[in-house]
């Protein structure tokens, strides 16, 4: 958990079978020749003339916006007007043709395998196509396909993914959208080659993540749901063998399901998830496996993880160790939420950018147009301040002060009051100590902190 973070995982709504409404604007410069005062009659006529030029400009930019409305969904898209596939009938689907501009930002999360012959030309192509564009994240590519996170302007952020559809091979992307409320939630953009496209021991790259067949059959969020309502109702008799037969795999790290999980999923019990091992009877984790001693022929193994791309990996592993019964949420939590709500969700759900926390809710639809900036999780019973084991307040995650620690980790005010930011005692006194930040800000990079603590310390 220190330093920790595994490659970008699908986390945000967008694609489902509800449409999603999305307008691609661009950003309204001021009129250059809104002057009050004009030198001398000529120049006033000049200028006259240059303001209704301008005025007949923004008209046509205004249409241009009318034929950049976009629809997404997974069974049709609209553009400029005309449609492709089978349109769906949906309620309010009135294009207010106004631009986002760029006060309205969103997170974009997708993966997708398919085949790569030259990745690296890949990366060329989605490089040239993002220059000038104001996209932040990561978005990694190599033979076995992409996998991305990024955020941005809705304008250039979602023009990215109408350009990556318009390829075949991504054509059929499901893709997740968040919003951002204070902008950019990543710090620069990183896109680039990368042999694994998720970090695991050993790497993936040997791992048949291409053949369909050896993944794992992905349920639909309402195929999920029945399945855990089926399993958590203890009132008939018949569901003790369902529950007996059915396990529900988180396959994330501990301190993700520390701040939500669906019920009846045990804490995983890594902290990182390259050192997952559920299934593989290593002797030092049996104990703890919750695969361990089950039938591989007739336990249904039911996985999920924020986007679906770490249980699309892990399922090909435990395939190939003879589990035949295997299950994935599609598209992950996030699609989840966006789809079915808090159902049979506690908590809420980490992300692996500066936000590090969102209530169910962040995953509606109307939750882009109109975010709600107070919203959190009313279920936070289960989580406990690493240090005290008190109930915390609030569902989210703090790094310790100590830089040669980080440890992310759940804390209370009180604790993080009394140790100055830190997890434990023994970091109270490490020479590499940034400053305490109020209430669940991020830390920045060390030489934003050096200088000032090293001026602190003279004036002492």
């Amino acid at each position: 958990m220190r330093g920790c973070f595994p490659a970008p995982a699908v986390i945000s709504g967008a694609a489902s079978s509800t449409m999603t409404q999305i307008v691609l604007g661009s950003r309204r410069k001021k009129d250059p020749f809104e002057f009050s005062v004009c030198s001398s009659t000529s120049t006033c006529f000049a200028l006259l003339i240059h303001k209704e030029h301008n005025q007949q400009s923004q008209i046509q930019r205004q249409r241009q916006r009318r034929r950049e409305c976009v629809w997404f969904s997974e069974r049709s898209k609209w553009k400029g007007g005309r449609s492709v596939g089978v349109a769906l009938q949906v309620q309010q689907q009135q294009c207010t043709y106004e631009s986002r501009e760029d006060k309205e930002w969103v997170v974009v999360n997708f993966y997708h395998f398919v085949f790569i012959k030259d990745a690296e030309a890949e990366v060329a192509k989605h490089l040239s196509f993002l220059e000038g564009r104001d996209i932040r994240g990561r978005i990694y590519v190599n033979q076995q396909g992409i996998n991305a996170q990024y955020s941005g302007p809705s304008r250039d952020a979602l023009a990215y993914v109408e350009w990556l559809r318009g390829d075949e091979r991504f054509s059929d992307i499901l893709v997740q959208i968040s919003a951002a409320l204070n902008g950019h939630a990543f710090p620069k953009l990183k896109l680039r080659y990368k042999p694994s496209l998720v970090q695991l021991e050993g790497g993936i790259s040997h791992l048949p993540l291409l053949d369909s067949s050896m993944r794992a059959t992905p349920l639909t969020p309402s195929e999920w749901r029945k399945r855990l309502e089926a399993a958590n109702t203890t009132s008939e008799a018949s569901n003790k063998d369902l529950k007996t037969n059915q396990i529900l795999l988180d396959v994330r790290n501990g301190y993700e399901w520390d701040i939500g999980h669906f019920n009846g999923a045990r804490r995983p019990d890594v902290d990182c998830f390259r050192s997952t091992s559920f299934g593989l009877s290593q002797p030092e984790v049996i104990a703890a496996d919750p695969l361990e001693n089950v039938d591989k022929e007739k336990t249904d193994i039911l996985m999920y993880c924020t986007g679906g791309i770490r249980c699309d990996v892990y399922s090909t592993i435990l395939r190939q160790q003879g589990f035949q019964n295997l299950y994935t949420l599609k598209g992950g939590v996030s699609h989840y939420l966006e789809n079915q709500g808090p159902a049979q969700w506690v908590g809420n759900l980490f992300v692996f950018d500066s936000r590090l926390s969102l209530p169910p809710p962040a995953y509606k639809p109307e939750a882009i147009a109109k975010p709600n900036r107070h919203e959190v999780s009313e279920n936070n019973t289960f989580a406990q301040c690493y240090i005290c084991g008190l109930q915390v307040s609030e569902l989210r995650h703090r790094n310790c002060a100590n830089l040669d620690c980080n440890l992310l980790y759940l804390c209370c005010m009180n604790c993080v009051k009394d140790l100055s930011g830190c997890c434990c005692l023994e970091c109270t006194g490490a020479p590499r100590l940034r400053p305490v930040l109020p209430g669940f800000q991020r830390y920045k990079k060390w030489h934003i902190y050096r200088d000032t603590i090293s001026q602190s310390k003279l004036i002492a």
